[in-house]
């Protein structure tokens, strides 16, 4: 499994409707997992973002699909940042020469 840390903020819309925020995180993580995903870790955020999700997903492709159906509902924007572990970014390094 890939991961991905999500970096969201709520739209207008979003902000709005922010009582409905905590169904809305429970409504993405059955979905991600319905996708072969999951949601690995959640975070509410003050900064640039206002939450910020680690997930797992078999490729980029459900990682897309899931990023795109969270924006079609209109109340976050994300913004999605695949992630390599550390195994992966030494044996990258190393590649270098």
């Amino acid at each position: 499994m890939t991961t991905y840390v999500m970096l969201i903020n709520w739209t207008e819309l979003g902000v709005k409707n922010i009582r409905d925020s905590p169904a809305r995180l429970d409504a993405a993580r059955k979905l991600l997992s319905e996708m072969g995903g999951s949601l690995k870790e959640f975070y509410l955020t003050m900064g640039e973002y206002d939450m910020v999700v680690i997930g797992e997903a078999s490729d980029d492709a459900v990682m897309a699909r899931f990023a795109l159906s969270l924006g079609m509902k209109g109340n976050v924007r994300t913004k999605t940042l695949k992630a390599f572990p550390e195994a992966a970014y030494r044996e990258i390094i190393a590649s270098l020469g």
